[in-house]
């Protein structure tokens, strides 16, 4: 092949593999080792390249780019109502959360305040949006581990509060309930009390679902001192959410940047609260989901509570029938479900983004693979990536 030809991926294998001597002075060799681009242990479509040396990863290298859908262009040729529909879906599991950063921006540019019922409802959905995210992981993550039965407990309480979410929206998984001033509509006639009757039932049942998990040993054997990021790696590459704070970062936009209602709710004497943990390891991150969907399940029945007591009126604001947001620029970040979420809004006074940048959180989540993975035995590679609670579609956009 002549020098500086273009070099295909097989041809860069063979030339990856290095022939060594290993312990008892026996040859040993390099493996590289393609996983996916479709693979069971990823939350869509994902490729990782690894070297192996025997079964121990020597490096690791996350490939994506196989579900790039272009939103970030796309927004730019879409005004400011129909770009939800867009910002909905890159992180299929946290859609209403998703909402909320490009609404946040523009109303922030518009110096538009919000009715107080939409600011409560926005709340609520976003927690309940939360504890559905989190419950997927934590029954998905043992059945990749080879434990079948605790996606059916997971899924038993993801129905519970499906149900409330679809009767307000009329969607299951893209809920598209946020508008630029509010919300769509106002919440359905005895709603509030179904809800509180759903987080009820969940959270009457949930230590079904944790007893299968917490203290299991092989689950335990599986995680426990497997896939060790450090504080110090995770802060370097950028990763949040529960994946940071289970390496000791104590880090939440809830409550260190409220926005919403957050800041009542994460005051002092509220029923916010920052989950923490320090291992760092697989366990650690499967702990701290799991008691987060207690705290989200906590500032749920609190903003029930106040839209209770709450007297009716508006949940949105009039708007113009040709919404142009004043020239100028803004980077808002909201705390989704699986890290920090960041939009950065660029306007020339148009009726549609001049630019809107992504920052979504499982692109550093899935970024730190290649700093975690090598060191890893091959058959913890699952446990690892399951772990890291990613979706796909959040890398890509």
């Amino acid at each position: 092949m002549a020098t500086g030809a273009p070099v295909d991926d097989a041809t860069a294998a063979r030339r990856e593999l290095t022939v060594g001597v290993g312990a008892g002075g026996l040859a040993t060799a390099d493996m590289v080792l393609n996983i996916g681009p479709q693979h069971p242990a990823t939350h869509g479509v994902l490729r990782l390249r690894v070297v192996l040396d025997g079964e121990r990863i020597v490096r690791a290298d996350p490939v994506i780019g196989y579900m790039h859908r272009g939103a970030e262009k796309l927004f730019e040729v879409r005004d400011y109502r129909q770009i939800l529909v867009l910002a909905n879906r890159h992180d299929w599991l946290s859609a209403f959360s998703n909402e909320l950063g490009v609404v946040l921006g523009v109303e922030h540019e518009l110096g538009m305040e919000v009715p107080e019922r939409a600011v409560w409802g926005r709340t609520l959905l976003a927690e309940l949006n939360r504890v559905l995210n989190h419950l997927m992981f934590a029954g998905s993550y043992p059945l990749e581990l080879g434990a079948i039965t605790p996606v059916f407990y997971a899924f038993r309480e993801r129905e519970e509060l499906q149900t409330v979410m679809e009767e307000i929206s009329g969607g299951r998984v893209h809920y598209m309930f946020n508008r630029v001033g509010g919300l769509k509509e106002d919440l359905p006639a005895g709603w509030l009390g179904r809800v509180t009757e759903a987080v009820a039932g969940v959270r009457r049942r949930l230590p079904d679902l944790e007893g299968m998990l917490i203290g299991n040993e092989i689950l335990t054997a599986r995680t426990r001192g497997v896939g060790v990021l450090t504080r110090d790696v995770a802060a370097a590459y950028g990763v949040s959410g529960p994946i940071a704070r289970a390496s000791g970062i104590d880090l939440d936009l809830r409550r260190d940047e409220p926005y919403l209602a957050y800041g009542e709710l994460f005051a002092p004497g509220g029923p916010g609260r920052v989950v923490t943990r320090t291992a760092g390891d697989c366990l650690a991150r499967l702990e701290v989901l799991l008691e987060q969907v207690h705290v989200s399940l906590d500032l749920a029945e609190a903003c029930v509570d106040r839209l209770r007591s709450l007297p009716q009126g508006p949940v949105n604001v009039r708007l113009p029938k040709v919404l142009r947001v004043p020239e100028g620029h803004r980077y808002t970040w909201t705390e989704n479900p699986l890290g920090v979420n960041g939009y950065y809004l660029v306007s020339r006074g148009d009726k549609v983004p001049h630019r809107m940048k992504l920052r979504t959180a499982s692109f550093a989540n899935v970024q730190v693979l290649s700093r975690l993975l090598p060191g890893c035995l091959l058959g913890d590679m699952v446990a690892v990536l399951g772990s890291m609670f990613f979706v796909v579609g959040d890398v890509d956009k």
